[in-house]
């Protein structure tokens, strides 16, 4: 008969060990998921809450087919929290809860916008955002689980840098862009994209794997004016390249937004990665030079400056500057706390489901609820910063920290441009606005934190670089 003892007393030891740490891993509540679940429940209960005041607002009645729609959606986010349990039990359990919830709201206000303007079917921009939610929460769920350990994608830094480039041409190749104001649409035929929504995210996971490989060449020593430490001509390089590439970008496709925020998530990373001021006040520099630039040969930039500095003239007001008077005149609207669900005017703004759902949402939430949804939007961004601060990982360091600042970014960048802080770009308001690429994107970032935290709980001291 075969002995089934340990052999040895180191065995034993390890044998116990291992079973120690099974019990353990049964035995102690998953107080990170416990919690998330509780914040779902009351992102259910809020967005729930919404679509039924639009109705009663707008209708007088409650249509309870769309609730169960999204009663549908709600689903596969339990589902991603069940996987979260089974495969990142120490993922953040704020970032999927936040993430719902703008999606929910801006839903409840798209599907408001639908009701005013009587759309239905798959006219509806409301039914449209439900299937492109879908879509987005089914792929950060495959993201989740295929993507075990995040750090593979440093291995192919440059292929995603590569990627992220083509997918940025893409729109001004010949027969695949869309005639628009601006080149940022690809058509296939049965459906449109940004691709440059999805290019933030691979240049995110270049960005980062460049600057681990050569983060110790952009902190050499510089000469010190100032008080700061500046970096040596050479070294001046890249950020130019970058600078030079959302110029680029800003040129070839009439988007000052995309360039400003490509140019800007580098930026960002690059003050993680070296830890020296003078490099954002740097690309500050640049930044401001460009868009001067742009602003003086791209009469399409021009206009942007013009409506933005002039939007109350009446001859402007009458034309391009309508749409952005119409929004700050919604916003005013709604005063401090707002018309109610379902009894404002957004409609009178125009394309007010995706470039202008903030002030939509405005004139409906007033200053209380949107200064909410900016709440919801710092506690996400601080969250990714965190989890990327949190870790001694290089790569998932600035991974977290440059998908999370492009986002807030990308905030301020659509808010100040609605509410003439600074002017108008074509981006759109993560989670809040109509467009099945930016909710895609903006999920998979969702998904890339999770992951991240997951590996920075459990495995703090592993360091890439």
């Amino acid at each position: 008969m075969t002995s089934t003892q340990p052999s040895s007393p180191i065995e034993a030891i390890n044998a116990d060990t291992t079973v120690l740490r099974a019990l353990r891993r049964l035995r102690v509540p998953q107080t990170h998921r416990n919690r998330e679940l509780f914040l779902l429940l009351f992102a259910f209960v809020l967005t729930g809450g919404a679509i039924t005041l639009v109705q009663l607002g707008a209708r007088g009645a409650i249509d309870v087919s769309f609730l169960l729609l999204c009663g549908g959606l709600m689903v596969l986010v339990i589902v991603l929290h069940i996987v979260l349990r089974l495969r990142a039990r120490d993922a953040d359990p704020f970032v999927v809860p936040i993430a719902t919830l703008l999606t929910g709201i801006g839903l409840a206000m798209i599907y408001r916008l639908d009701l005013a303007r009587n759309r239905q079917g798959w006219e509806a921009y409301s039914i449209r955002q439900l299937v492109w939610a879908a879509i987005a929460l089914a792929l950060a769920i495959a993201v989740v689980i295929a993507l075990r350990n995040y750090r593979v994608l440093f291995r192919y830094t440059y292929v995603f840098g590569f990627l992220g480039v083509v997918l940025l041409v893409l729109p001004i190749i010949p027969g695949l862009g869309t005639d628009a104001n601006a080149d940022v649409w690809v058509s296939l035929g049965f459906f449109s994209f940004q691709p440059g929504e999805l290019a933030k995210i691979a240049l995110g996971i270049f960005f980062a794997g460049y600057l681990v490989r050569t983060r110790e060449s952009l902190t050499s020593v510089g000469r010190r004016f100032l008080g700061i430490t500046w970096p040596r001509a050479r070294e001046l390089g890249p950020l130019l390249v970058f600078w030079l590439l959302s110029l680029v970008i800003i040129v070839m496709q009439r988007d000052l937004g995309t360039g400003l925020l490509i140019f800007g998530m580098f930026v960002a990373m690059l003050y993680v990665a070296t830890g020296k001021t003078s490099w954002v006040l740097i690309g500050v520099v640049l930044a401001a030079l460009g868009a001067f630039l742009a602003s003086r040969v791209l009469p399409y930039v021009g206009g942007r400056f013009t409506n933005w500095l002039d939007a109350f003239n009446p001859d402007l007001m009458e034309g391009s500057s309508f749409q952005l008077v119409n929004g700050i005149f919604g916003l005013a609207q709604g005063g401090l706390i707002g018309t109610g669900l379902g009894q404002g005017r957004p409609e009178l703004t125009p394309v007010a489901e995706s470039d202008y759902i903030f002030p939509a949402l405005g004139e409906e939430l007033g200053l209380v609820g949107v200064f909410a949804l900016l709440c919801l939007y710092m506690v996400f961004a601080s969250r990714g910063i965190r989890i990327g601060l949190a870790g001694q990982d290089d790569f998932g360091k600035l991974l977290a920290t440059g998908v999370s600042f492009t986002l807030a970014l990308q905030v301020f960048i659509m808010v100040g441009g609605v509410t003439r802080l600074i002017p108008l770009t074509g981006l759109t308001t993560p989670f809040l606005a109509a467009g099945g690429s930016s909710l895609v994107a903006n999920w998979i970032i969702v998904a890339l934190l999770l992951r991240i935290s997951d590996a920075v709980r459990q495995q703090p001291r592993v360091v890439i670089g």
